[in-house]
């Protein structure tokens, strides 16, 4: 069986290209994709070759691991399961191509325990469950963030989980005056104009590896950074101002799948909103200019890919 996916060929090359998929297994499904999103973070480190080393790396590659769509067919242990509506974190199916991440394609196969239900409902909002789940772990695993660095999509989630588990609306910092706008609820400030030198919990969710001596500064006494970000440099710190603030480290890790229930529990409660995320989107067949606009454009948070006329 074939299906047309986005091919990384080599950095900054980008291609459609029908691929062979691997046999469906007795306990694999196969899911006709409807949306893609297309992360700015890893993805855009595997667009620009930048990518630190990763298991599975290498050229030529299917990215992706923000797509939804429904299981059309699956192998015998997993025939129940034709027909729902899920999230796939990513596939490595593929005859002749990587699969890092490999779920931006027309059609996936994966482990059926790795297809997530998800409502159908949530339409192309869907994509953004790994992400929104990404930052419920990062919470879930820490304390509530006072201060939270870049308000992309990442930052904004952080943000608006705070405010729906209870918490007090954090500061977020963000450099970019357009990025500045559509916060719900928590104000968006540049860090010159931010005076506080005693925050608690600082979450980074920039990607910049060089900010960390400047959060250390921001730090209460006893205070913790969390680094929700991906980086591409060494991360490093000048140790006499860490000491004296005796400051502690964190580094959230990816999702879990019980992080992706309490998300779409919260979205279905109306806790959380998704809205105003998604800024872009674009016909699966245009990927090749939807992916460096993704990227370089400063005004697209979430650029999405839909599937529906190449199924």
């Amino acid at each position: 069986m074939q299906s047309l996916a986005v091919i990384l060929e080599r950095p900054e090359r980008v291609a459609l290209q029908s691929l062979e998929l691997n046999p469906v297994g007795a306990s694999d499904v196969l899911v006709e994709i409807a949306w893609s999103g297309i992360s700015s973070g890893t993805e855009k480190l595997l667009f620009n070759g930048q990518m630190p080393d990763f298991p599975g790396m290498g050229y030529p590659l299917v990215p992706g691991y923000e797509s939804i769509g429904r299981i059309v067919d699956a192998g015998h242990d997993a025939k129940a399961r034709i027909g729902e509506w899920v999230f796939v974190p990513g596939a490595n199916c593929y005859d002749g191509a990587l699969g890092l991440f490999g779920g931006t394609a027309s059609r996936v196969a994966l482990p059926s325990a790795r297809a997530l239900a998800i409502p159908e409902g949530l339409g192309e909002s869907g994509v953004l469950c790994a992400l929104a789940a990404t930052a419920l772990h990062a919470i879930n695993s820490g304390t509530l963030p006072d201060l939270i660095v870049g308000h992309g999509v990442l930052g904004r989630l952080l943000a608006r989980l705070t405010i729906a588990l209870g918490g007090e609306a954090p500061t977020v910092w963000e450099i970019n005056a357009n990025r500045q706008n559509g916060a719900k609820g928590y104000p968006v400030v540049s860090p010159d104009d931010d005076q506080c030198r005693d925050y608690g919990s600082i979450y980074d969710a920039s990607g910049d590896a060089d900010l960390v001596d400047t959060l250390i500064g921001r730090l209460a006494k006893g205070g913790e950074i969390t680094l929700t970000g991906f980086y591409k440099n060494r991360i490093g710190f000048n140790f006499a101002p860490a000491f004296m603030k005796e400051a502690r480290f964190r580094v959230a890790a990816e999702w879990q799948a019980e992080d992706i229930t309490q998300t779409i529990g919260l979205i279905e409660t109306g806790a959380l909103d998704l809205s105003g995320l998604i800024t872009d989107r674009a016909p699966a067949e245009r990927a090749e200019e939807a992916y460096p606009k993704a990227f370089s454009d400063p005004n697209c948070l979430k650029m999405v890919l839909d599937w529906s006329e190449v199924q």
